[in-house]
């Protein structure tokens, strides 16, 4: 019985989970670093080192995920977790629950039928490593968030019981069966599913549970969506989101910020609006390399409101400005939403990074360019450029400067590959904080990383069980019926694009983008070609849509991000950030209706 209770410690703990992640990052990150050396210096390669890192990919995302239930991470519509051990029952979050419950047993379940399949019929990914082994973790993943959510769910014991024993009766055949018989349970259950995300359960339990039931209504089997989310998450291109991210959250967690704060202000304080524009291009940075707007709010915002307040601006234009930069770093390589439009779109990733550079540029320059002329009507006071003092900074904060440097030589020169980069970019990041500038010690590496895994596991979860989904659309010719359509209804290529336009501002506002680039871009891109727009345009203009989509009221997911981290009012964000709406509004038409803007350096 001891042993049972400290197995129960260990796994509401996280600590097998935590330890896993630090393993997996490290193979991660060491095998493309070794196999390029390995090829500059013409030594011998490791096997078969790019296929495991792909497979790794999996594991992390879903150790990931574990974290992320064990924690109530699991990305959600609604601010607050229903998975807090709640003591009394209510009534709408407790349907979520038993959704939530069901669907993880059903990807349980049907990833155990594939792996079957796969020892029966064993494929080596490498010398000795057979592909079930790396599959392993899918049947497991979602049993062990099954068990957290369980456990998450209620104080009671009773109530757990309970909430476990309406789940085994919902999932008996027989009563699928005489429910079938009565009224559309695939109806009923989209509702119910529906009905669960709007009460707070994950993101990934609509997107699955809607796969499931429409798999269920065509008697294929649920195997099919544990399948498509192998294909995806082992791409040889997503390896590069956890090696960002975590360069990115280690970048977050020192001192990078503050030392790359005083460069700017010492390049740009003699400007007016000078600070807002440090901010602005800090922002960029660091969300283009973690990936994430919220994170980027989060992290930094406490350190960058207090800071435009002292130099004179306004509460509202702060707060306005903090929301709004959290998200223009997008359209920046490595964002990771550009990576996974490309993985997804079957579009190269390295041109929609060439793609995105003027579009950002452009709205960096539109909102740098409001600030400069808030900081002329607040008269802020400028501060003097010393060169020798510029200088000195600069050199002070020489390696980290460097850093988009050695991304932009890796992706665009040709001499690494993208997982490649991603992998020197971690490797060189570590050295800097931990070794160089000595931010981080070791001891907080497995927090940083705990931190890193969580995110990526409620982002990776996201994208495996959309792909699911994704694929019934294409296989039901979801796609072609819809394209049919458009021919008939659409007039013009400027119809259509005003029309997505309206539609991606809405999906924006109402989807994570993650999931709404699995999910919508295989639904779009066929028109798209149709209307004879560049798949790297279309690329662009699809990532700053849904930018905008994060400041759009009135659930916009970075208004959410900075009412919760600046404690104030949904209203006076949505006026805080109206004007910089105004400006992005405008910025997306140009990025829309001026092609050249994205595909410059491809004529």
């Amino acid at each position: 019985m001891g042993k049972l209770f400290q197995f129960r410690n260990l796994l509401i703990n996280g600590k097998v989970e935590n330890v896993l992640a630090i393993f997996i990052f490290s193979l991660m990150a060491l095998l493309p670093f070794i196999e390029t050396l390995t090829r500059f210096f013409n030594l011998n390669s490791i096997p078969a080192s790019q296929v495991l890192v792909q497979h790794l990919t999996l594991w992390i995302g879903f150790v990931g995920a574990i974290l992320a239930a064990n924690q109530n991470k699991l990305l959600a519509l609604t601010r607050d977790s229903i998975f807090q051990k709640q003591e009394n029952i209510n009534f709408g979050e407790w349907i979520a629950k038993v959704t939530t419950f069901l669907v993880l047993v059903s990807l349980s379940l049907g990833s155990w039928e594939l792996l079957k399949v796969e020892i029966e019929y064993p494929i080596d990914i490498a010398p000795g490593v057979p592909r079930w082994f790396a599959q392993i973790i899918m049947p497991l993943g979602f049993a062990f968030m099954a068990i957290h959510i369980l456990l998450n769910s209620y104080k009671k014991n009773l109530h757990r019981i309970t909430l476990l024993g309406v789940c085994f009766f919902l999932s008996m055949n027989w009563f699928n069966e005489w429910l079938s018989g009565i009224f559309p349970v695939v109806s009923f259950g989209i509702f119910i599913i529906i009905f669960s995300i709007y009460y707070g359960a994950p993101i990934f339990v609509g997107l699955g549970g809607i796969a499931i039931l429409m798999f269920w209504s065509e008697y294929v089997p649920i195997s099919a969506i544990p399948a498509e989310t192998y294909r995806i998450v082992v791409s040889p291109t997503l390896p590069t989101i956890p090696l960002f991210t975590m360069a990115g959250y280690l970048l977050a967690e020192s001192r990078a910020s503050e030392r790359l704060v005083n460069v700017f202000k010492e390049l740009f304080g003699w400007i007016p609006g000078g600070t807002p524009v440090i901010i602005v291009l800090l922002c960029g940075f660091f969300t283009a390399l973690t990936g994430g707007s919220g994170v980027t709010i989060l992290a930094l915002g406490g350190l960058l409101l207090p800071m435009l307040i002292k130099d004179g601006y306004s509460r509202s234009f702060s707060l306005g400005l903090i929301t709004v930069s959290g998200a223009i770093g997008l359209l920046f390589p490595p964002s990771l939403p550009l990576i996974i439009y490309g993985v997804t779109a079957g579009v190269s990733v390295k041109d929609v990074f060439i793609g995105g550079l003027i579009p950002g540029l452009l709205l960096i320059l539109l909102i740098s360019s409001w600030s400069v002329y808030e900081g002329r009507k607040n008269n802020v006071q400028l501060k003097r450029f010393i060169p020798k003092k510029a200088l000195k900074v600069s050199w002070d904060t020489k390696w980290e400067l460097f850093l988009p440097i050695l991304i932009l030589i890796g992706v665009f020169g040709g001499f690494t590959t993208l997982v490649e980069t991603a992998a020197i970019t971690v490797v060189y990041v570590f050295m800097i904080e931990l070794f160089i500038y000595k931010d981080i010690k070791l001891t907080e590496v497995p927090g940083i990383v705990k931190e890193c895994a969580t995110l990526i596991g409620g982002v990776l979860i996201i994208l495996g069980v959309a792909m699911g989904l994704t694929s019934y659309l294409i296989d039901a010719q979801i796609p072609m019926l819809i394209l049919s359509w458009a021919k008939v209804a659409i007039a013009n290529k400027y119809v259509f694009l005003l029309l997505l336009n309206i539609f991606l501002l809405m999906v924006g506002c109402l989807m994570d983008i993650f999931s709404a680039i699995i999910v919508i871009v295989p639904l779009i891109a066929p028109l798209g070609a149709h209307f004879g727009i560049e798949p790297v345009h279309l690329a662009i203009i699809f990532i700053a849509n849904l930018e905008l989509g994060f400041l759009t009221p009135p659930v916009g997911m970075n208004l959410f991000l900075s009412a919760y981290r600046f404690n104030e009012p949904m209203s006076k964000i949505y006026q805080a950030t109206l004007p910089f709406f105004i400006i992005k509004l405008f910025a997306v038409g140009l990025i829309t209706y001026l092609p050249i803007l994205t595909l410059a350096f491809f004529k």
